[in-house]
Order: C-alpha cells, then structure tokens, then sequence
C-alpha cells in the first residue's frame, strides 16, 4: 500500500511524536498508510528564512528516496519550505501545511487569524499570504513568543495561544485561528473550547486534504508541468 509520508522538516523528534499522535483520528484500515519522519539535517526549529532555506535540499533528497512508495507528500511546518521546488521534482501530490491550513479556514469562516510562534515569523508568513491571494481575509497574525523547542512548555504555551486566540477573536475580529506552527499541534481540542470558535491545526488540515486525494484515485501531482 502506498504511504502518505509526513515529513517534520525540523531535527526535533518530540515534534514529530505529537504530529504522529495528531494524525491518529485519520488513520485507517483502508489507507492509505500515514507514516511521520524527522529531517536530521534541520534546526531544533525553523524559526527564521534561513532556516526554511537551509532545509529545501535535505527535504528535497529525503522524498527522492522515498518516491516509489509514496502516495503523497505533506511539509510539516508553517513555512512550507520546498513546496514547490518539492512539486517540481515529484510526480506525486504534494501539500503544504501553511497553504492547506489557511485554505481549510477560508472554508470555515470568513476572516481568518493566525497564532504564530515568534515575531519574527509574522513578516514570513504575510509574505506567503500576500503570494497566496488570501491577505484580505486575514484578520491578524500575532506571535506566543515561543521557541519551537520551548512549546513544550504546556503552561507557558497554552497560556500564550489561549490570550492570543482571544485577542484574535475579540479585537481583530477572526472567526477561525489557524496554529502556525507544526509544534502546537496537541493544544488544538484545548485551544478550540477556550475560544469557542474553529481553531485549524495545519497539519491535519493537509493530510485530510492527501488522504482525499489518495482516495479518489490521484496520486499523481496537478501543479505545473512534467515537461
């Protein structure tokens, strides 16, 4: 059977443990198979543009080895580095969790907001919105002030992503939240009954998004040319 493969494209492994757990509810007998892995050539956490940067190569080799036996590929982390270099390269489908997790939430709500981990990260992700199209339905991105390594800290992070959601909801007026980082994965049930509104949790917005795909047939990509 084919396997959906989730590439972590950071080095830290208790990412990938709470991506796997996550995915768990999507998991079935029928497939296809759901198979998480960490990029060791990667930062603890890609937190700035040299990070998404530096790990486009390892990711890219990563998936060559792995192509005979994929259905799809999902990029698991909120700047979808090498998502479309990735498309080029594949003749599989492959998903971003930044663009299917803001896609899921323009199907949910109009006005999306977006919990991001630093303020750093706020100008990388407006620029991916702006190439998306989707800028005027963003309502506002605002940051915990976490390290990806640090979101272990449930006390801390929960706290951050709760106050955030809040401020989101109340002041800028979103009606979804998207969780901008693969890392805040396990805080989505939580988050979501503190706020009372959707909350998206990116990773298993792309692969429901790859399991459909798979589902119905196609595992070849539909992006660009196979010229």
């Amino acid at each position: 059977m084919p396997t959906l493969y989730v590439i972590n494209p950071n080095s830290t492994e208790a990412v990938t443990a709470a991506i796997d757990e996550a995915l768990e509810p999507l998991r079935s007998n029928d497939g296809p198979e759901i198979e998480c892995l960490t990029l060791a050539e990667g930062p603890p956490g890609i937190e700035s543009q040299r990070d998404v940067d530096s790990v486009i190569g390892p990711l890219l080799k990563r998936a060559a080895a792995l192509e005979n036996h994929a259905a799809a590929f999902v990029i698991a982390c909120f700047s979808d580095p090498g998502l479309h270099s990735l498309r080029e390269q594949s003749a599989r489908a492959v998903f971003g969790i930044a663009e299917c997790g803001v896609l899921t939430a323009l199907s949910l709500a109009q006005r999306f907001g977006v919990i991001a981990i630093l303020p750093a990260s706020i100008p990388r992700h407006l620029r991916y919105f702006g190439a998306m199209g989707v800028t005027a339905r963003l309502a506002a991105e605002l940051a915990i002030d976490v390290s990806v390594v640090d979101l272990a800290n449930e006390d801390l992070t929960l706290s951050r992503m709760t106050d955030c959601g809040r401020r989101l909801r109340d002041i800028h007026g979103a009606d979804v939240v998207v969780m901008g980082c693969a890392g805040m994965t396990k805080y989505r049930p939580v988050l979501e009954a503190a706020l009372s509104i959707p909350v998206v949790e990116p990773t298993q917005a792309a692969v429901t998004m790859a399991i459909g795909r798979a589902r119905l047939g196609g595992t070849a990509k539909t992006f660009g040319s196979r010229a």
